[in-house]
Parts: structure tokens; sequence; C-alpha cells
């Protein structure tokens, strides 16, 4: 399609760029970059080496943001200067889309990254999965979230490692959690923290009836290495058994997942990815930092909001978001009120168009 009045289009692409220069806060953030070069020209850092990667990963991130910035000023300047051509009588309208729609795409990364300012949205996070009432059929639907949670990380170069998982004693599973590194992991899925409602015929129903099946999924943080998690080993239950599986040469032997429960708060951490009894405590511990963490910051936002609810309070009756597969198909958000036809599309993963209108409805923002 032509674009006819160009040099509006010019106008529109500068209120943008002073837009998302503000959204982005770059004035504070080259600062801090030239703050950050100071400290790792210290060679006295690298004797604390959790400072040095922390630094190291404030600088990438800062970088990124104001490289973004330069792409979008780049890509207005061409349009400047194809807007001149336009009006000396040139053909510049195929270069002229290619620019246009480019510099869209970007602008949207931008102003999504602009909403990423609380100080954990840039950790990774921990997912967990739990299936409500309704036996094999919830524990059907559980297991289809997790696999599009793993689609959508593989989908987005995120690492997604499950931590914990227990089959259903026919199909699904009971639990799952599973950890996603990626840049600003945390950021994205923490607006997936809620209940989510499946319809549809039941593969289990003989008479083809159909039914309504809820999962609830929960994010956290993964505690920042920097951040002090004070936990108390009199205040810890370990327990050990072993690892579930779908049975056949996968299934182990021998007594390695651990199970670690926080007698004060009643939080429990489980891990069995591992053979190794001592990787699986590992990471379990890190596991209930992440939770400990998490109930530190909504403790945080209680104290300066007591009538926002916290997580705990999520009911059945309060879903995020429906999955509809029958009598017609149609998966629809309530926050935001985004409907996507494609039901298989978005259960194979691509659940961005949900998770991009929560953030840029503050959905998950901590308030300050």
């Amino acid at each position: 399609m032509e674009i006819k009045d160009k040099q509006k289009v010019l106008q529109d692409f500068k209120q943008k760029l002073d837009r998302i220069s503000a959204y982005l806060e770059l004035d504070k953030k080259k600062e801090r970059l030239a703050e950050i070069e100071k400290e790792l020209e210290n060679p006295e850092l690298w004797n604390d080496r959790k400072k040095s990667i922390k630094l190291a990963k404030e600088k990438s991130l800062i970088e990124k943001d104001i490289n973004l910035f330069k792409e979008l000023e780049e890509l207005y300047n061409e349009v400047e200067l194809l807007v001149e051509l336009d009006e000396e009588g040139e053909d510049i309208e195929e270069e002229f889309q290619k620019i246009y729609k480019k510099f869209e795409e970007d602008y949207k990364k931008a102003e999504l990254f602009s909403v990423f300012k609380a100080e954990e949205d840039k950790n990774p996070a921990y997912l967990t999965i739990h299936p409500g009432a309704g036996g094999t059929e919830s524990q059907d639907w559980a297991e289809m979230l997790l696999r599009m949670y793993l689609r959508w990380a593989e989908r987005k170069n995120f690492k997604a490692e499950i931590v914990e998982i227990q089959p259903g004693e026919e199909a699904g599973i009971k639990s799952a959690t599973i950890r996603v590194d990626g840049e600003y992991a945390y950021g994205f899925l923490k607006t997936e923290t809620g209940i989510h409602r499946l319809i549809r015929i039941s593969p289990f129903d003989a008479n083809k009836r159909r039914h309504t099946s809820f999962v609830a999924v929960f994010v956290y943080p993964e505690a920042d290495d920097s951040i002090e998690i004070e936990i108390n080993e009199k205040d810890l239950r370990i327990d050990t058994f072993r690892a579930s599986g779908h049975g056949g040469q996968h299934v182990n032997k021998t007594d390695s997942a651990v199970r670690i429960t926080h007698i004060p708060t009643g939080i429990v951490a489980t891990c069995q990815s591992d053979r190794s009894q001592h990787k699986n405590k590992a990471i379990a511990m890190k596991l209930l930092k992440a939770k400990l963490y998490e109930l530190e910051l909504e403790k945080k936002e209680e104290e300066r909001n007591k009538l926002e609810q916290s997580k705990s309070d999520i009911s059945w009756g309060n879903q995020i978001r429906t999955y509809t597969l029958h009598p017609f198909k149609l998966i629809k958000d309530h926050r935001t009120g985004v409907e996507v036809g494609d039901t298989q599309r978005v259960l194979d993963g691509d659940i961005d168009e949900f998770i991009y209108a929560a953030l840029m409805k503050g959905i998950g923002k901590k308030k300050k």
C-alpha cells in the first residue's frame, strides 16, 4: 500500500523518537553507563566476582537500549532523506516501505523495553504450574501449558530447564516448575501469573462432553546473587526421594530428588532435574530463595499499598485468560481484551501478543 503523506509519517516518527528517548530515560542511562565503565576499570573490582558480573550485565542491558535508540535515529534520518528525494520526484516507494516497517518494529520493541523498570525484571524466572480440581482433565491441561511455555522460551532463544515435574497417574502432570533464563525473562513472564481456563471436549470423556479446566501459574524472579536472602538452616526441612518419570530407563533408581521446606513460611521448593542429589539441592535452594525473594517484594508492595492483592489471593473465579477449543476456537485475555482465533499457534508458544498487551497496560508492574 502506497504511503501518500510521507511528510506526516516523518513528523510521526520524530514524535515517537522523542517519546522513546523519554521512555527509556536515556540521559540517566548514559550517566549510569559512564559510572559503570569507571567502576569496571578498577582492578580491585575483579576480586568481587558477584559485583563484577552484575555490573557487566547491567552495562550490557543499558548498551542495548542506547543502541536500539541509535538505530531508530538512523532510520529516521533515512526517512528524512527519502522524503527529500520524493519531493524532488525520485521513485522511493519501495525503499520507504521497507524502512517504515523496520522503524515501526524497532519502535514497538523499544516501547516494550521501556516498561522494564523494576530491578528484578532482568532476572531469570521460575514458572510453576499447578492444575486445579478436575483430575486427569486438569492435569492434561497443565501439561499443555508446560509445553506452551517451553515452546515460547524456544521461540525467544531463552534457556528453559524443567526443575521439577510430577506426572499424573493417567496423563498430564500434577505440578511442574521451569527456570527460564534470557533477556528480561522475569519481566516478560510476570504477567502470566494467574488462572488459565480451558474449555474443550475432553479426550478422556467417553461421552464426548464439554469440560472446563483450571490451572494456576505463578512466576517468581530468581534472586540476584548480589541480594542477600538470609535462610537459617534450622528453619529448613530437607527430604530426599526418587525422581518421578514416565517409566523405563529414565526412572531414577536412587533418592536423588530433593524437597526443601521453609518451615516459618511453609514455602516448598523441589528439584529432580539432575541425577546428582547435590546439584538438585543447590537448584532447590535457588528456587526457594526466588520464592522468598518474591515474598519480600510482595510484603514491600503491601506496605506501599494495603489495598493491592498479592498473588496468593488469586481465586479460581479470577481467570486471566480463557482458551476455548469448543464449540468455537478462541483465546481471550480478560485483562486486556486481546483475542486470538488461531488457538494452535498460541498453544505452540506464540503468546507474545498477550504478554505485550499486558505489559503495556502495566499488568504485573510494581508500583512505586
